[in-house]
């Protein structure tokens, strides 16, 4: 059987995983601001998500849109994925720390802000020692 990938075997590189995934997020949020009694947010947000989709799906030329998508993949994009990981995760946890001390300072104690902290840094240190562990 012939799988439509760049580099690697398996479900992540093929060209359909993120148009499917996206149609799917589009499908789960919908269902969830249904249930919260937001029907218009819901149509919309199933629309945003289908576009995303067709973008995924049709945008094969792009360079960019082949990269998001997993299976225009090659060592340079990795490094370039690894980086931009590595930035936003930077990104979340400082403003989670900065919630954390806006939340303290107005006499509250920090919830959902310190479990998210709490989380992104057990996640780092367990992440850190299996990598160190295999490298």
């Amino acid at each position: 059987m012939m799988t439509d990938h760049a580099s690697g075997p398996g479900l992540f590189r093929t060209r359909w995983f993120m148009p499917v995934f996206s149609l799917l997020l589009g499908v789960l949020t919908a269902g969830a601001l249904e249930l919260g009694g937001q029907r218009s947010s819901a149509i919309f947000s199933l629309i945003l998500f289908a576009v995303v989709a067709a973008v995924f799906a049709f945008g094969g030329r792009s360079e960019t849109v082949r990269q998001l998508r997993g299976d225009g993949r090659d060592e340079r994009w990795a490094r370039i994925d690894l980086a931009a990981t590595a930035i936003a995760g930077t990104v979340i946890i400082v403003v989670i720390i900065a919630a954390c001390f806006y939340e303290w300072a107005n006499g509250r104690d920090g919830s959902p802000y310190t479990q998210l902290g709490a989380l992104a840094g057990v996640s780092y240190l367990v992440a850190l020692a299996v990598l160190a562990r295999r490298g």
